[in-house]
């Protein structure tokens, strides 16, 4: 019996979500409310496509040639949609193709679930949205606890890990907690990459038709150079702790 995914849109020649040129899902639903979240549109299971792993692949299928790097799944976020996600990778796999999933990892449970996902999954994209659990839950109401032992549950079980991170002036780019990700970072023994995205606020339109508050207003955009600043204290750090 297929399983059906809820599936916000679908983009076929990604260049910032993996290696590679990609072939990125947008699942539907997400139980973050995070501040600067730029896909407020994703958040409840409203407006979307039901899709099956088949239909997916099919669409893949007509673009493979360009998005050679793979599929991502992301959202939204994906983990809301475990039994969808494992079964939609499982079919990848099955036809060779890379996988990545990006997720904040805030669902994760250590349920036998995971143990599945993972058989299938080549990259794990993990949004550390901070490491101070006050500012995590503030900003996303959510503990970030589940996010950390997600990340070294890949680490214990060999998955690649790419750790992402929004670089918020005033917010997000404090110096304790900045070191306090490197060091965390140091006892990833899969770590492969470090992101750190500059903080925009793009999305205010989508808030406005959308009717949500967007509490960020007044928080002016990030620049390149101010966070190259915040991942230089951060891969110092992770080079001062690395084992």
């Amino acid at each position: 019996m297929d399983l059906f995914g809820n599936i916000h849109s679908i983009e076929t020649c990604g260049t910032v979500d993996g290696p590679g040129v990609r072939f990125v899902v947008f699942f539907q639903g997400c139980p973050l409310r995070c501040a600067y979240c730029h896909n407020p549109d994703t958040w409840t299971q409203n407006n979307n496509q039901i899709m099956t792993a088949s239909e997916i692949y099919k669409k893949y299928s007509g673009v493979k040639e360009f998005a050679k790097g793979g599929i991502t799944v992301t959202g939204g976020e994906p983990l809301l949609q475990i039994d969808f996600l494992i079964e939609l990778f499982k079919y990848f796999k099955k036809n060779n193709v890379h996988t990545a999933l990006d997720t904040s990892g805030a669902l994760f449970d250590g349920s036998g679930k995971f143990d599945e996902l993972i058989k299938y999954t080549d990259l794990v994209l993990l949004d550390i949205k901070s490491m101070n659990p006050v500012l995590h839950k503030k900003m996303t109401k959510f503990d970030n606890e589940p996010v950390l032992n997600f990340a070294k549950y890949l680490s214990k079980n060999n998955v690649p890990i790419w750790v992402r991170s929004v670089i918020i002036n005033g917010i997000t780019n404090k110096d304790k907690d900045l070191i306090e990700l490197g060091k965390f970072m140091a006892g990833l023994k899969t770590l492969k990459a470090l992101d750190i995205l500059p903080y925009h606020n793009m999305a205010i339109p989508k808030y406005e038709a959308l009717g949500i508050k967007y509490k960020l207003k007044d928080i002016p955009p990030t620049t390149e150079e101010e966070a190259n600043m915040a991942k230089n204290i951060i891969l110092k750090a992770y080079n001062e702790n690395k084992l």
